[in-house]
């Protein structure tokens, strides 16, 4: 008797483990269906599909975390937070999930705990790059122009060839006055994004910049006008090396205006910039362009940089300089940006 016994419970053990086995299987196609629905766009199927899953395997962290990210992005936010406090209890050392409840409460103004979730994931994932970008996007909406450009430069650091973090450099720079920061930062962001609308609101930046207290009467009466907090010989270098990159030179079209002034500023770079004990500041950006505005590559460069803002006349240029562009190209890859 004793021995059917154990003979019955070793067959159930059995299958259960073999039911169990087949139910995280399932969760997992599951998941993995409720990913597919998301990427369409097809978000109540894919929140459906996930809570099956977590019906199946509740303690399965993917789905968890899919939920959420699902719930967050179709705007429930506040619903997708215990199913991320569940993945941190699960695994602490999540950074995605702390960086979604980061977001979640900034997105309700809910500040301070959105900070403590950032710091926490910074903690246990130093080298996560969308915790540093997030939290820099709060401070700048915050007004904490210091600390953003901090969190900002170790965005960058983690993944230099991320746009929207060299974008929002060149606006936290911007709005500390340091003009040629944030100049030479949207042209690093026009590098890897020539061609969105975000392309064009890079150019009228750089626009705005170059001609910054620069007022042109007449093509021999030019003023400069500063103002308190530009009185510095930063301040003066910019419109100076601007003015003197077109002086007596006439019949310019706006890409061979825009490509002297860029080449007269890159060729002064290290003085435009604020922060040059920095290196962020003094290798990375003005390092970085002062080497190319002496390449030779400048025309091309500044083709790429304008196609948004001049396509017709950028295209037809391009389309008859292919050596330029691959001198270009060869000199981008060749040539390491520093911190």
């Amino acid at each position: 008797m004793k021995l059917k016994y154990r003979l019955s419970l070793i067959i159930a053990l059995f299958i259960s483990t073999i039911a169990y086995g087949q139910n995280k299987t399932d969760a997992t196609t599951l998941v993995k269906q409720g990913i597919a629905l998301h990427n369409e766009g097809k978000y109540t199927e894919a929140i459906q599909k996930y809570q099956e899953a977590i019906k199946i395997d509740p303690d399965n962290r993917q789905g968890l975390y899919q939920l959420a990210y699902t719930l967050f992005t179709s705007g429930k936010g506040k619903e997708a937070v215990p199913y991320l406090e569940k993945v941190i209890r699960l695994d602490p050392d999540s950074p995605g999930a702390y960086d979604m409840l980061g977001s979640i409460y900034d997105d309700d103004n809910q500040t301070e705990k959105a900070l403590d979730y950032y710091m926490k994931g910074i903690k246990v994932a130093p080298n996560y790059q969308r915790l540093y970008y997030n939290l820099a996007i709060m401070q700048y909406r915050q007004g904490k122009y210091p600390e953003a450009e901090a969190s900002i430069i170790n965005a960058i650091k983690l993944d230099p060839r991320h746009a929207s973090s060299q974008r929002v450099y060149a606006l936290v720079a911007k709005q500390q006055n340091k003009l040629g920061n944030s100049l030479l930062s949207w042209c690093s962001f026009l590098l890897i994004e020539p061609q969105t609308k975000r392309s064009a609101e890079a150019m009228a930046y750089i626009k705005a910049i170059i001609n910054y207290a620069i007022k042109r009467n007449t093509d021999k009466n030019i003023t400069v006008t500063l103002n308190q907090n530009n009185t510095n010989p930063v301040g003066l270098m910019m419109p100076l090396a601007v003015i003197n990159a077109t002086a007596g030179k006439t019949n310019l079209s706006p890409v061979d205006s825009l490509t002297l002034q860029l080449s007269s500023l890159f060729q002064v770079a290290p003085s435009i910039i604020s922060d040059k004990d920095q290196p962020f500041a003094s290798k990375f950006l003005a390092g970085y362009f002062e080497a190319l505005g002496k390449s030779g590559n400048m025309p091309a460069f500044v083709r790429f940089l304008s196609i948004s803002a001049y396509p017709d006349e950028n295209k037809k240029w391009i389309t008859e300089h292919d050596k330029e562009f691959t001198a270009l190209s060869n000199w981008a890859t060749s040539t390491k940006r520093e911190f």
